[in-house]
């Protein structure tokens, strides 16, 4: 990823091109959301090799300032007319780069195939996802999308959606479903590297059975080669995650810069400064040291598995028994589970 300077390959900058006479074209993206991410950028560095802020861009236009931000940065689709004033404002004589901005705004306006699907509040991110080529997560709570079960996740649409009819349930778990495409599809699969909470193996989201399930298809992609799962235990203390859930997405050729995505109950976060990313990489660093390797994270999961096959625990239980009956006996002097709250899987992790 470029962070200074300018690329001097196919997708060399605007603002440099625009100095140099250049008269290169810029390529369109086949991914919308991404499309607009580099028309953004495209436009960004155009107004800045022009010395114009923001504020003095939109006025010129007669535009609001929030609108002109939105547009250089991706988040809201740009109308060829908007290229072409933006352009005129910034003094761009060459009719083909202009010409091919114009068309990467029509291209970014086109729908994406979750858009069949009907209105689907996360887009942009399913967007991003379809794009990058590596994607870290922290998960502190459910299990990711891209590695949970139908059942589980018909389970978890249903809990976080409450108002959401059947029709609505069934369109968000075939979306669901779909995006898992990119981990076991043959062509470009998605290299995804995943920290869970140990809390989110014992919430028994849909009862014991879906959890054993899930479980046991968590072991199973771990394994593939582009799959890498680490449980943090609960002994692991106090880290950088303990304030939620965050995705980093980076994307080939350094081209796009990468997104920092937090999920959150009512709008999601997209963060793309180099500053800000910075700062996730390092915590998903930290996060990952403490967090067990991939072979005591085989076992946290198929003792977890065990427990739930014999626990029979309810849908709406806490833990399985047998985790109950463990945290019993550290609070009998038995053990220290109750104080750290690790299950064995965890003491043997270290």
């Amino acid at each position: 990823m470029a962070k200074n300077g300018f690329s001097t390959g196919p997708w060399q900058s605007a603002a440099n091109r625009f100095r140099s006479g250049g008269t290169r074209p810029v390529a369109a993206h086949p991914n919308p959301i991404v499309g607009r991410r580099r028309l953004g950028a495209e436009l960004r560095k155009l107004r800045e090799s022009k010395g114009m802020t923001a504020r003095h861009a939109a006025e010129a236009l007669m535009v609001s300032q929030p609108k002109l931000s939105l547009l250089e940065n991706g988040h809201r689709a740009v109308k060829p007319r908007d290229v072409r004033d933006l352009c005129a404002l910034y003094g761009v004589e060459d009719r083909q780069f202009v010409d091919s901005l114009i068309h990467m705004a029509r291209e970014s306006g086109r729908q994406g195939w979750w858009n069949t699907f009907g209105d689907v509040p996360y887009g942009a991110y399913i967007g991003l996802e379809a794009a990058a080529t590596s994607l870290r997560s922290y998960d502190p709570l459910v299990i990711p999308g891209l590695l949970q079960t139908p059942a589980y996740a018909r389970a978890v649409i249903a809990g976080t959606i409450p108002r959401a009819t059947a029709e609505q349930i069934d369109a968000h778990l075939r979306v669901r479903l779909r995006r898992q495409d990119r981990l076991t599809g043959p062509s470009r699969p998605l290299r995804l590297r995943v920290v869970l909470d140990e809390s989110a193996l014992w919430r028994a989201v849909g009862g014991a059975d879906v959890m054993r399930a899930q479980l046991e298809h968590l072991a199973v992609m771990s394994a593939r080669p582009n799959v890498t799962l680490r449980v943090l235990p609960h002994g692991a203390g106090a880290h950088p995650g303990v304030s939620g859930q965050f995705s980093l997405l980076e994307f080939a050729g350094g081209t796009d810069p990468g997104v920092v995505y937090l999920e959150r109950f009512s709008s999601d976060v997209y963060l793309d400064k180099p500053s800000e990313v910075a700062e996730y990489e390092t915590a998903y660093g930290l996060i990952r040291h403490r967090a067990a390797e991939p072979d005591a994270t085989g076992r946290f999961l198929t003792e977890a598995a065990e427990r739930y096959a014999g626990a029979g625990c309810r849908a709406d239980g806490p833990c399985p028994s047998s985790v109950r009956r463990t945290r019993r006996a550290a609070h009998d002097g038995q053990g220290d589970d109750e104080r750290c709250g690790r299950s064995t899987a965890a003491r043997r992790a270290g």
